[in-house]
Parts: C-alpha cells; structure tokens; sequence
C-alpha cells in the first residue's frame, strides 16, 4: 500500500509528463467518486467513449465528444480523453477551464464537407455555420473572418488546452476556396479551385501512421486516397476531394481560437488543416509547443495576439505559410500583436503532403513540382492593420520554402524584432524580406483605427547561414518613396545563392509597385545578388559574404535612396565591383574584400 508521500510523488512525476489522465491510476478515487460521509469528490477526466463515443472510424462522434466537453465544464472543468480510435467529427465547440487530450494512437478526423451543390456532408452532418459578415470583412480573406465553420473552435473562452501525442486530421475540411469559382481544371489557364495554385499528381494521400489509426477511415468514400471529387485527380492537394468554404455546412481549418486567454497547444500533430491549421485571432497568453504540421494551406496563423511562445514545432506548408503572426482587422478594430517568441522550429515547403509525418520525407521531385508550392516560411503578414512589436525569431532552421519575410503594407508599425541563429538551405525566393509599402487594405478616414502608411524600424539579423538559394531577387529592404525603412542591423551572415546573373539584369529600372501585394517576387529580378536596399535610413551590415555559385554580373550591394549605412567587412565577389550606390549619401564602407574603403557624404 502507497504512503501517501509515495502517492505525491507518483502524481507529481505524472503531471510533470503532462498525462493527467494517468494520475487516475494514483488517486483511484477520482475516477469513479463514490458516496461518503464528506463531499463528493469531481471527476479529473472524461473519457469520450463514456459519452457514446466509438472511435471506429464510421460513426460520428462529434455529439458525445461535445457532450463529454460540456460535463467537464459543468464540473467546473476536467480534461476530455481520447483513448486510442479514429473519432470522425464534425464541430467540436471548447469551453473553459476545459482541455483535450489526445492519447498515443487517436485520431480526431474532420468529416468529409458537403460537396459543391450539396446540403450535407458525410451521413447528412455539417459543420457549425460561419460568423454572419461583418462591414470589415472585405479587409481580409475570407478564413479570417470565421471561427466557428470549423473542426475544433473556441470563443471567448479562458484555460484551455489541447495536448498529447495523437493526431488532428483535416481530411473533410476545405483549404479555401469561394462560391461561384470553378472546380480544379476549369477556366482559362488551368489556375484551377479558387485563388490558390492547383496541387500536385502523385502525391502522398496521407501519412501511414494516419491511415494505421484510421483504417476504416481510410477506404470510406470520399476519404484520402480518392480521386479528387472536383477537376479529376492531381488537382487537389494530396488528392484530396476539395471543398467550397463559403459553401453552407463546409469546415475549412483545424482549429480556430477567437478572444480567448491562457491556451496550450502541445505534442500533437496536424495533418491536412485547410485553410488553417491553427488560426487564434485575439488570443493571449499564447504556448504552442512540439507540434508537427503537415498541410495544405498556412501551419498557423497567429493573429492580432499578446504574449506568445511557438517553440519546438515542425511545419510543412508547401502551398502557403508555415508560420505566421498577422496583425488583420477581422476582430473589427486594430489590435497590435506584442511579444512573441519563436524559437528551435523546423519549416519547410518542399515535402508531399503527408510525408513529413510518416516519417518517409518525400520532396517534390520533378521541375514542375516546384511551381506549384514550397511557400512554407515564418512571415509577418501580410495582414497588417494593427502592427508587431516585440518578436524574437531564434535557432530556426528553413528549408526548400520561401526566407524570413517582415512585412508592414496596411498601415502599422513594426518593430523592435529581433532575428538570431537562423540556417536555412534551398530558398526559392529570398533568404531577407523587408517591406514597408502602402497596399493599406482597412478602414478610410480619421482616427486611431485609419488606414495611413505604417512605419518599420529597429530590425537586428544576425547569425543567419542560407546555402543553395535562388539568385534572382538577393534580398530586398525596402520601403516606398517618403516612407523610408529605418535602424536595421545585419550581422554575421553567409549566402551563397546560384549566380547567374547578367549586365543587362544589373541595368534593371525597378518599379516601386509602392501599394502591391509583398512578395518577394514582387519587383522582378533585381539588379543585385547579395541586398537589394531603398528608400533606407540607418543601416549597418557587417561580417555579410555573399557567394554566387556561378559567375554573376550584377553587383552585391545596390542602394537607391539610402541614408547612413555603414558596410563593414563585406565579403562578395569584387568584379564587377561589390557595390553600387546611387541617389544615397553618408555611406563607408570599411574592410571590404568587396570593395575598397569608401566614404560618401
């Protein structure tokens, strides 16, 4: 018989692993409390399958599990296990001071969504209805706009969390498409299901360790595996059916989290989010940790929120984003997103679908593959409204997807961020970009929630080694005429990139496309291969080599409109010469293999 000092220790050691559920085992009385002479002691834990669930991979399970989430909040709140099955659900709706744990072999599986001209989706279930519109929904897509359409959602809901090993599958859900667009296939130019680059033939359906949890998920109809439903196979994302999201009844992300505080998300993974993997607008107190995502839209898209820690997560986004603080208008007013922290992820745009999670790690293999995806990298943007302050980007590795991108467009601030330790390999764009522009999508008027060109300044890179990255862009800093990027500090960096550029690409006139969409494609091939600076105001780079891997005639360095910048102990090839400085004044460079010290005043 335990002590009960042994007892505390076993239920410390337990919590400490994060299995609640196991400190049942502990304490056998709080499992199944029963009558005594004091009060009635509340249950920790709810099982699903005390609540009807199967997790036989054919019923729907959603009804008991919201169910089981609704009696953990009547006890004042509890965590809701699934044991080891295959739950197909439709919405399953979170409440407070209750968490989701998801233990080895689980799988909540999204339903399959109605089909375009349908009512229902998989045996006559939908999903939860999207938000009405709102007068500000035209300020971003719609995704951002909705919660509730989806397979996990929370509103206005504090101490929440969704843990352990098993897995989130977004089979049934869509990855964002619109009524009255045509399916894959149709149109001219092929461009396919909505806005959005059609996927590859070929790919991984689904991960094994997904189909092991899920065998008679896997041979339902409709299920992965299948032909996509619309525009014949090849057209979706891992082959796929595709569905509309504005469509009545349709889910398109994983989960949404609006106005919430103190939530975890922990050790789990993700495959097939939709739109969103993980979209929390508004949410504070913020910890997403050790997760895996392997989808066909945005990893996470982490909006308009305070106090934020990512840590630990891997994510593989070939068709958009990996990981992404925005600052958008969807909560109706400008909310600026402050101190985040990402630290020791892995992204990535360069694997098929599914493959990243079991484990086999298929890339893309032919050249019309790499046209179709690889976006997969940490940005902040493009939503801009409400602006970012306070970012810590650390110890991140990045690879055959799309550089660091800090972006402010629609009339914020960004700054004081600060970028460390960074390697990154097979960039397809550019390893920097910077962008202060004026696409200024938001509110018109007067007043603090107007829409007027942003600011962007005191940005610190350094430690960042890219090898293997596309030539055509270098790295762009650059702001829009009168709106000038300011305090930028790179240190400590080596890009070696695939040359090729010629005299006439260094002739380039680049247009200023001041209120454009930011892309790092946006300006064209520019007449730089190392950093490409204008419309700049105090920057510093130092100890940067830039290495073409074939010759390239273009210099490393080109300033247009740029004013105080210090460029010490650049390393880069000196023929044609390093550097090229036009409409720019109080310039040095000092200690430069390329180039020779220079002063202009």
């Amino acid at each position: 018989m335990k002590t009960f000092d042994s007892a505390r220790r076993d239920m410390l050691r337990l919590s400490s692993m994060g299995l609640a559920a196991s400190a049942v085992s502990v304490f056998p009385a709080l499992a199944a409390p029963k009558k005594a002479a004091g009060p009635a002691l509340t249950p920790v834990q709810f099982d699903v399958r005390a609540f009807g669930a199967t997790g036989d991979g054919k019923t729907v399970d959603s009804p008991a599990i919201n169910a089981a989430i609704e009696a953990a909040a009547a006890a004042g709140g509890g965590t809701v296990v699934f044991p080891a099955g295959s739950y197909i659900s439709f919405s399953i709706r979170l409440k407070s001071k209750v968490g989701l744990y998801l233990a080895d072999g689980s799988a909540i599986i999204a339903a399959d969504s109605p089909k375009p001209g349908e009512t229902t989706g998989y045996m006559g279930g939908t999903y939860d209805a999207a938000e009405p519109k709102t007068a500000w929904d035209a300020y971003q897509d719609y995704g951002h706009n909705h919660w509730h359409n989806s397979l996990i959602w929370g509103e206005g809901i504090t101490d929440i969390s969704i843990t352990g090993p098993g897995l989130i599958w977004g089979r049934g859900l869509s990855f964002g498409a619109g009524p009255g667009r045509a399916p894959a296939g149709a149109g001219a130019g092929g461009r396919g299901f909505g806005p959005e680059r059609p996927g590859v033939a070929g790919e991984s359906a689904a991960p094994s360790s997904a189909r092991a949890v899920a065998p008679a998920a896997a041979a339902m109809p409709g299920s992965a595996g299948r032909p996509a439903a619309a525009g014949g196979p090849g057209r979706s994302r891992g082959n796929y059916p595709m569905y509309q999201a504005e469509q009545a009844g349709v889910g398109n992300k994983a989960i949404a989290l609006k106005n919430c505080r103190n939530v975890t998300l922990r050790d789990f993974s993700l495959l097939k989010g939709g739109h969103f993997g993980i979209l929390v607008t508004g949410v504070d107190n913020l910890t997403i940790d050790n997760l895996k995502i392997d989808t066909d839209r945005d990893g996470m898209d982490i909006d308009c929120c305070k106090n934020v820690r990512v840590s630990n997560c891997t994510v593989n986004s070939p068709w958009d984003d990996a990981i992404v603080p925005k600052a958008s208008f969807a909560l109706g007013y400008n909310r600026t997103c402050e101190n985040y922290n990402i630290t020791n992820c892995f992204v990535s745009g360069c694997y098929q679908l599914g493959t990243v999670l079991d484990g086999t790690w298929k890339k893309f293999t032919q050249a019309a593959d790499r046209k179709v995806g690889g976006t997969g990298r940490i940005k902040l943007g493009t939503e801009s409204n409400g602006g970012f302050k306070n970012f810590s980007i650390s110890n991140c590795v990045f690879e055959g997807c799309q550089g660091l991108a800090l972006e402010t467009v629609d009339g914020a601030l960004l700054e004081d961020i600060t970028v460390t330790n960074i390697t990154m390999r097979d960039i397809i764009s550019c390893p920097i970009f910077i962008r202060l522009g004026a696409r200024l999508r938001g509110p018109k008027g007067t007043g603090d929630q107007s829409t007027v060109v942003g600011t962007l300044q005191r940005v610190l890179i350094s430690g960042v080694n890219c090898y293997n990255s596309a030539s055509k862009f270098g790295s762009h800093i650059t702001g829009i005429p009168g709106f000038n990027v300011k305090d930028v500090k790179i240190s400590d960096v080596f890009v070696q990139h695939a040359g090729g550029g010629t005299a006439e690409d260094a002739k380039i006139e680049v247009p200023e496309k001041a209120d454009a969409y930011p892309e790092p494609t946006m300006l064209g091939n520019l007449p730089a291969h190392g950093f490409y600076l204008r419309h700049v105001d105090h920057i510093e780079m130092s100890h940067v080599e830039v290495q073409p891997m074939a010759p390239d005639a273009r210099p490393c360095i080109y300033t247009d409109d740029v004013h105080r910048a210090d460029f010490f102990a650049i390393t880069a090839p000196s023929t044609p010469p390093g550097f090229s400085f036009n409409k720019s004044s109080d310039i040095r460079v000092l200690w430069s293999r390329a180039g020779a010290d220079t002063t202009i005043a």
